[in-house]
């Protein structure tokens, strides 16, 4: 193994608490996150992690990335991801971020649950899609038979939002509204609620067009941040 890469794992297992990782998978399991079956747990909580990816991003290279990112044991995979958007991020020209992409692009069967939580599909794939007019990437994600990856494509809207810019969010939001999964339903809802808070217009408009379809999850989340008396009417809009 590396020796970089052995610096890596030891600096975590260093940083590793054993009660935590025996709540981990009882906190997954619980359903209030996910995670892949034989997934391994270590307890190293999040901002250390962020702590080891800010010391290491760059003195790893994206062949020793991918050896981590592939480890059975999470915080590996979540610290990989760490410093792949932090390699990002650094990156002084377009050729560099394209590498970052076309790699992140090539490991999603390592990036295909808990793992890809807020951080990376919105500062990797949404900056890059967004600042370089490669929405593209982002639709082919959202025609994936695979929820995690279609749900990354709604996330990586979020760059959008944060610009201003809603269209793309609704376009995915509403090819997902019958998706099965409640896990969807809940990144809808957020992309929904982050939509309204940008521009309550944009929001309401597109709440009388569909809320009535929307599922319950979706639009509870969505509608988080409205006024109580708009919320409920939303709500008893349903019954």
């Amino acid at each position: 193994m590396n020796y970089i890469l052995k610096e890596i794992k030891a600096a975590l297992s260093l940083l590793s608490i054993p009660e935590k990782a025996v709540f981990l998978p009882k906190f997954f399991k619980t359903g209030k996150g996910e995670y892949g079956e034989g997934d391994q747990f270590i307890g190293v909580v999040v901002p250390e992690q962020r702590k080891v990816a800010k010391e290491y991003f760059s003195k790893i290279d994206l062949e020793e990335l991918s050896e981590l990112l592939s480890s059975e044991i999470h915080e590996h995979r979540l610290t990989a991801l760490f410093m792949l958007i932090l390699k990002f991020e650094k990156a002084k020209d377009l050729t560099i971020q394209d590498e970052v992409v076309d790699f992140y692009l090539n490991h999603l069967q390592y990036i295909n649950n808990w793992d890809l939580v807020d951080t990376s599909c919105y500062k990797i794939l949404g900056r890059y899609a967004y600042e370089n007019h490669k929405e593209g990437l982002l639709r082919e994600l959202s025609k994936s038979g695979n929820m995690w990856h279609k749900r990354m494509s709604v996330v990586g809207t979020m760059y959008y939002v944060k610009k201003g810019y809603f269209e793309l969010t609704k376009e995915f939001v509403t090819q997902n509204l019958c998706h099965p999964h409640d896990l969807m339903h809940k990144a809808n809802g957020w992309l929904l609620r982050e939509m309204g808070n940008k521009n309550e217009t944009e929001l309401i408009s597109f709440l009388n067009q569909y809320y009535k379809v929307m599922p319950r999850t979706c639009l509870r989340y969505a509608i988080e941040k409205l006024d109580e008396s708009l919320r409920q009417d939303y709500l008893k809009g349903r019954i």
